[in-house]
């Protein structure tokens, strides 16, 4: 299936749906559990690409992953993990990356981590720069995967900085790699500037439920104790991303999507989009995206609905996602109808026009590759005739069953 065309339902959409779990949460639990010993039991899990990725790479490495049920996983590990026979290809997965780059430091011999095309466009120079100063032989010619690392066993120690500008994911890996020193470890962004800062909060929540040991010193610095991880059963939340698509989805049709759980039960940073959401169609005139990034393009597209202009800040680590969101969805808009969106720096300009809703504009919107621009055009398609998703399938980097859950609210598409 190479498109899509979405048939706007023409009425509420009223259902419920249960969102696959978090995608961020499941990658940070696979990784705990392969560097534990002993037998975990994730539950709630996402079966996805990205998590595929994760999984194959840890089992690559010496880790037992079953996979009893669609949303288990059983993951039985020896402390430790091993050096694999060859690279590990994870794919355009950016958690599975930056974490094991950092966990593959513990390892003794040779890691090559690589990824796809779009990966291999995806910095990932200030993490490797940060396992140099601790001693750890990295390198990435380009900036960008592939890494090649070479382990001695152990894991360094001491105070390293790390400038986590690009992403929250940097500070994370080190984070989840740290137990595994011989002593402390104490990691110190170079600034205060962080891409999406409550993920770290999921990451330290995770590793504590794995027996690990870290303190918050401030807002810039972290200290983790050196100690095994302990294996556990683990419930994984649903996950918020794939939640602010059913979300959007209600407020432009004026339905109602029970999800199963309430927009402030989750502890995901992406679950405060809801409540700029729900003051649509009288979105704020500025809305910063720098601690909701993946949930800006479901915002943009639901932003080009509304009574009034809106503009996205803080939206620069967009640039360098699984594509140039911000560029995507200015093209995208744009295709919907000229002057619909615009670029500002890195800002984002959605020009609203709620006299879109019920017109026909044929679109064909490229989505890059990247699921998330994917699913948020499918909203559009909801108000708009015409609109039509070009490579559909890429929805499984995150969320396989979203056009089957869309299908399920009654919205039908063309092939």
């Amino acid at each position: 299936m190479d498109k899509l065309t979405i048939i706007p339902p023409g009425r509420a959409l009223e259902g419920k749906v249960s969102p696959p779990g978090s995608k961020s949460i499941t990658n940070r639990a696979l990784l705990l559990a392969g560097l534990s010993k002993g037998e975990s039991r994730l539950t709630g899990a996402l079966k996805s690409a990205d998590t595929k990725h994760m999984a194959n790479a840890l089992r690559a490495m010496g880790v037992s992953v079953e996979e009893p049920d669609a949303t288990s996983f059983v993951v039985t590990g020896t402390g430790r993990l091993n050096a694999p026979s060859g690279p590990l290809f994870l794919g355009n997965a950016g958690t599975a990356t930056r974490f094991l780059t950092a966990a593959a430091a513990s390892v003794d011999g040779t890691v090559i981590v690589d990824g796809d095309e779009h990966m291999r466009k995806r910095p990932i120079g200030p993490l490797v720069d940060a396992l140099r100063r601790l001693g750890i032989s990295a390198e990435a010619p380009t900036g960008c995967p592939p890494v090649t690392i070479d382990g001695n066993g152990r894991f360094g120690s001491g105070r390293i900085e790390i400038d986590a500008g690009l992403s929250s994911q940097y500070v994370s890996a080190l984070l989840m790699a740290a137990p595994l020193a011989s002593a402390p470890v104490t990691i110190a962004l170079t600034g205060t500037e962080i891409g999406a800062r409550g993920y770290i909060q999921l990451t330290l929540d995770a590793m504590a439920a794995f027996g690990a040991k870290a303190e918050q010193v401030d807002d810039a610095t972290w200290t983790v104790m050196p100690g095994d991880y302990e294996a556990t059963d683990f419930h994984i939340e649903p996950d918020a991303s794939a939640a602010t698509y059913l979300w959007a989805a209600e407020m432009l049709t004026g339905g109602r999507i029970g999800i199963g759980t309430a927009a402030d039960k989750f502890t995901q940073p992406d679950a405060k989009s809801h409540a700029v959401m729900a003051t649509f169609p009288h979105m704020p005139a500025e809305i910063d995206g720098s601690q909701m990034q993946d949930a800006v393009p479901t915002l943009a597209v639901l932003a080009a609905f509304n009574e009034t202009p809106v503009r996205f800040t803080g939206i620069e680590n967009l640039r360098v996602k699984e594509c140039d969101r911000t560029r995507a969805l200015s093209l995208g808009l744009n295709a919907i109808r000229e002057g619909l969106a615009e670029e500002d720096g890195d800002d984002l300009i959605v020009h609203s026009d709620p006299a879109l809703a019920g017109q026909h504009l044929p679109a064909d919107i490229d989505t890059f590759a990247d699921h998330r621009i994917a699913m948020s055009f499918a909203l559009a398609g909801l108000r708009i005739s015409g609109i039509t998703i070009l490579d559909p399938l890429c929805v499984g980097k995150t969320y396989p069953g979203y056009w089957d859950a869309l299908a399920s609210l009654g919205v039908e598409y063309e092939h």
